[in-house]
């Protein structure tokens, strides 16, 4: 009797040891859970959403434009949100400008210079939630801004235009910031998706 209990302990401790094993490194090292908090992401993300981040794919290929990526907020980022600086805060926002390239912000449009578009291209996002009735809405459809972008910096946006604390106001993300890119979303389960919603059709 005592052995049995001995060797059904001993397969309980082998068995969690192992799943520790391959849990944790996938934990730490590929992938994370990500809950979406807030509106900045309407009507692509909604509060609540869970999502597993992609922590693995970055380190073999550079962020695209389109990407939704999830980060560590900048300390200018976390001021401005009112946030404890010395605090670790997550943002998920998407890709708009690369390392490079010079982002002009005219109000609800955004323009893209780079080698390929020297003269600019307007940015078609179907995206962007543009909501003429939010409170915030005057401030965003004036601006009227032009940021170039140094190595390793990216410019990033909520799709909820004009309720989204992000590149606008805060100013470029740094590479070493970006934790991954939205993987999967798992709940609600009626919008369970691979890579939601990534756009690459510019």
């Amino acid at each position: 009797m005592q052995s049995s209990i001995k060797n059904f302990l001993k397969e309980v401790i082998s068995v969690v040891f192992l799943s520790l094993i391959i849990v944790i490194p996938i934990r730490i090292f590929i992938a994370q859970p990500f809950v979406v908090s807030g509106k900045s992401m309407n009507k692509t993300f909604e509060d609540k959403n869970y999502l597993i981040v992609d922590e693995i794919s970055y380190r073999f290929n550079d962020p695209q434009r389109g990407d939704v990526i999830v980060f560590k907020v900048p300390t200018k980022g976390l001021e401005l949100s009112h946030y404890d600086t010395n605090k670790t805060v997550y943002f998920i926002k998407r890709i708009i400008g690369l390392p490079g390239e010079t982002v002009e912000i005219l109000g609800d449009k955004v323009k893209i210079y780079n080698e390929k578009n020297p003269e600019g291209i307007t940015l078609t996002e179907p995206y962007a939630n543009i909501d003429k009735l939010s409170p915030n809405s005057n401030t965003f459809s004036n601006m009227n801004e032009t940021i170039k972008l140094k190595e390793s910096e990216y410019f990033v946006m909520g799709d909820n235009r004009h309720d989204s604390s992000d590149s606008r106001f805060w100013g470029v993300l740094p590479e070493k910031n970006i934790k991954g890119r939205a993987l999967v979303r798992l709940f609600p389960f009626t919008k369970i998706s691979i890579f939601p919603g990534e756009y690459n059709n510019y």
